[in-house]
């Protein structure tokens, strides 16, 4: 787990050496998911979508080491939807391209014929800060005591009532609001950090 508040280099300056295992896999650990999740969404099933990951992180570490981060070109979260779509458009065309096995060709027709979903990057953008988000919350969770962690999860996530959860725990409603504000600030402190990688 990397604590939040270490100092560390961008992410993205540290897997540009092949041989930084542990930046690599926070890497993987972070992008892989939303690469796959892409790749559900435009209707591969499980192994090809695994697959497409494998070819998308194949794709980025060939091309890290000579990926120079200019602002103004924009991030690299936006120029990784890019290598992810283009992935899918090339898997999805050849897939048009060669005879299907199985299934009615009037019914997959149809299917071919409905607007692809999740190809906006407006969508990726959203999918990609609820990661963040998600790997922030794992990272931090270590962190703190059970009854803590319960009194953030239940009221900022489950949205149940203060006194109901404060009840259930044990808690006076005070220590439950600085246990909430206390998880809250770490997970948006390691959250910042993560959103900084994009910019070494």
């Amino acid at each position: 787990m990397i604590h939040p508040d270490s100092t560390r280099p961008s992410l993205l300056l540290r897997i540009r050496d092949p041989g930084d295992r542990l930046a690599w896999e926070q890497f993987v650990e972070i992008y892989a998911p939303l690469v796959y999740q892409a790749a559900r969404r435009r209707g591969l099933q499980d192994c090809d979508a695994a697959d497409l990951t494998q070819e998308v992180l194949r794709s980025v570490s060939t091309a890290i080491g000579r990926l120079e981060y200019d602002p103004r070109r924009g991030t690299f979260r936006g120029w990784l939807f890019t290598v992810t779509r283009n992935a899918l458009n090339s898997f999805l065309e050849a897939r048009r391209r060669s005879p299907q096995a199985t299934g009615d060709p009037d019914v997959q027709a149809l299917l071919e014929a409905q607007p692809s979903r999740g190809d906006s990057s407006e969508e990726w953008d959203r999918e990609y800060q609820l990661r963040i988000l998600s790997y922030a919350a794992e990272q931090v969770r270590p962190s703190f005591e059970d009854a803590t962690w319960q009194g953030f999860w239940r009221t900022a996530v489950e949205g149940r009532p203060n006194k109901e959860v404060a009840a259930e725990l044990g808690m006076s409603l005070g220590a439950l609001y600085i246990a909430r504000s206390r998880v809250l600030g770490r997970i948006r402190e390691h959250a910042r950090l993560l959103l900084e990688d994009e910019s070494p």
